[in-house]
């Protein structure tokens, strides 16, 4: 996947945001979370909303774009 979520990740060690803080105040689904952190399928826009709401960010903070070697 083209979009890589390593800032989002860095962010939240940096924040002390834990997993079970993310499940517990439904900041995002479970199912989003897995698929930041394993970096398949598609996030939402919704979903990147809550987070930079949540965070007090723009999407640029968050995720990057990463061009594919594959064609």
């Amino acid at each position: 996947m083209p979009i890589k979520f390593n800032k989002l990740i860095d962010l939240f060690k940096e924040k002390g945001i834990t997993t079970y803080q993310i499940r517990k105040e439904n900041i995002i689904s479970q199912a989003s979370w897995q698929k930041i952190r394993t970096g398949t399928g598609d996030i939402d826009t919704r979903t990147i909303e809550r987070l930079c709401k949540f965070l007090h960010c723009q999407p640029g903070d968050i995720m990057e774009y990463v061009e594919s070697t594959e064609q």
